[in-house]
């Protein structure tokens, strides 16, 4: 731009100094924003209807957008739910209100989602409300893992403990009962045959204890996890759970999981026998195998140095008569059981495997419905990578 001199010349005006240039932010990015969010946003309008909703509350709600429009919200929760509760205090208050670890499910299923809730009211007024759920099902899995691996590891102590400082003693015992045995009477000889029974039921239990024990590091391979579900069936099938209905959801496309198959066979064997045991005798007994790929959970495997992602999801699902609550914290520590038989291993040895093989393991249960979730490591080829990183 040209601009007159003092002279009459004219003079060209020095450019403007660069600088950041600030981007507008248009209503079609902030749709984008919204939908790229994790969290759960709905607008309720003040007739209780969702005005929008991202995709994050299509998931949620297990149904797509165009469905959940214009449609009151007390129609995807159940009656009297706190979700309603807070958007009403929001209305009234003109205030934004939060509650954390609240139950959230959907009319006639069984199941909750544990969120946390943000309530606030819209600027433009006209009793609109902004909701946003925050679910704490990934958090609490972290916690929750890092109590089975401390689980796992406590196991692994006593495991060492009975194998080296009670298998000797009992030996003793059951060895002093036997030669008293021959010098006794009838009425005696019955209470030597107790010690020996007992001391042999002892060291069957230290035996089974015995694989809790760190052996130090196994052979992993590239497994078909498929394979592996499908083996598991058929001994159950033929056994234990011969009188339960299968069906699987699997994905075709997963990936190899980077494992110790027979571990994993001795993994799902026994959350499958938990759950045939947990149907009883129920005609209607049914186990599902599902497996999917969920990317997006890492955590720092046992070798290490940096954290592992955990794309690979399997699941085993029953519809037995659930996990009491009284116990869910404390599944996978050794010794708790609530069969009038069980020892309360099975899921202790479960806990351990998917922790020595860097996985995450999980349990959600519900009257008719209960699912013990395992998230792992899939299979790298380490030669590959090395020989990538030589070349790069």
């Amino acid at each position: 731009m040209s601009a007159p001199s003092r002279d009459g010349s004219s003079q060209t005006a020095a450019p403007a100094p660069a600088g950041p240039r600030l981007r507008v932010v248009t209503d079609a990015s902030r749709s984008s924003l919204l939908e790229a969010l994790p969290s759960v946003i709905l607008a309720i309008g003040g007739d209780g209807t969702i005005a929008d909703a991202n995709a994050a509350a299509e998931a949620f709600f297990e149904i797509g957008k165009p469905f959940l429009l214009g449609q009151q919200l007390s129609k995807f929760v159940p009656f009297g739910s706190p979700l309603l509760t807070l958007v009403d205090q929001v209305r009234e208050r003109g205030a934004a209100i939060n509650e954390y670890r609240t139950d959230v499910g959907r009319p006639g299923m069984d199941s909750d989602r544990r969120v946390d809730i943000h309530c606030a009211p819209l600027p433009q007024g006209h009793g609109d409300v902004l909701v946003v759920l925050q679910e704490r099902t990934i958090a609490e899995k972290i916690d929750r893992q890092l109590t089975y691996r401390g689980a796992a590891r406590s196991v692994s102590g006593l495991a060492s403990v009975l194998a080296h400082e009670i298998k000797n003693p009992l030996s003793g015992i059951r060895g002093a009962a036997q030669l008293l045995e021959s010098s006794v009477g009838d009425a005696d000889r019955a209470l030597t045959r107790l010690i020996c029974e007992e001391t042999d039921r002892i060291v069957r239990l230290v035996d089974r204890m015995e694989a809790f024990s760190d052996a130090g590091a196994f052979e992993r391979e590239k497994v078909n996890i498929h394979a592996v579900l499908d083996h598991v069936k058929r001994v159950a099938l033929s056994g234990f759970a011969r009188h339960v209905r299968f069906t699987e959801n699997y994905d075709p496309s997963l990936p190899p999981v980077s494992a110790n198959r027979d571990q994993l066979v001795q993994v799902f064997l026994n959350l499958v026998k938990n759950a045939a045991e947990a149907i009883g005798d129920a005609a209607d007994g049914a186990i599902e195998f599902s497996t999917a790929f969920r990317p997006g959970v890492s955590l720092r495997a046992l070798g290490e140095k940096s954290p592992v992602g955990l794309p690979l999801e399997f699941c085993v699902r029953d519809n037995g008569k659930g996990v009491p609550e009284d116990i869910m914290a404390h599944l996978f520590d050794p010794f708790v059981t609530t069969k009038s038989a069980g020892t309360g291993l099975g899921l202790a040895l479960v806990a351990k495997i998917v922790n020595d093989h860097g996985g995450v393991v999980e349990c959600e249960s519900h009257p008719r419905r209960t699912t013990f979730r395992i998230l792992m490591p899939m299979y790298r080829n380490k030669d590959a990578e090395t020989k990538r990183g030589t070349h790069a």
